[in-house]
């Protein structure tokens, strides 16, 4: 049976190496790339008193995510699987690779104060999967 692999992929040169390395590294796995919109980077437009605001930009986050997940397929010219789910990064991603064998993400890398201020998807899914995840940089 192939092995199933999740590459979260959020637009970066990091996800992009990251979705080269899997398909190098396991040619005959099935991949899925996975594209996570975190609700909190929208603006409530309800807060803001203008109706439909909200559901505007998740249409709109919506297509930029099939975009990129196409774009993303066609560049590194491979036979993937996509989705797009909706919610925090980290959650989503563990939550999504119930059903994978192992998940490769990219990182950027950062360190110090700024790992700290904005947090690390990558160092926050290594840390609570429970299956092996591979990290590229």
């Amino acid at each position: 049976m192939a092995k199933r692999i999740l590459v979260p992929v959020d637009g970066s040169e990091e996800s992009d190496r990251a979705v080269e390395f899997a398909a190098e590294e396991w040619p005959d796995a099935r991949i899925t790339l996975l594209h996570v919109i975190n609700p909190a980077r929208s603006v409530s437009g309800a807060e803001m008193g203008v109706s439909g605001l909200t559901e505007d930009w998740y249409e709109n986050a919506e297509r930029n995510a099939e975009t990129l997940l196409s774009e993303t397929v066609e560049r590194a010219d491979i036979d993937a699987e996509t989705l797009v789910e909706v919610g925090r990064p980290v959650h989503t991603i563990l939550e999504a690779a119930d059903d994978f064998d192992g998940i490769v993400i990219g990182s950027q890398g950062r360190t110090g104060l700024s790992r700290v201020l904005l947090g690390s998807v990558a160092e926050g899914v290594v840390r609570k999967a429970e299956i092996p995840v591979t990290v590229v940089r």
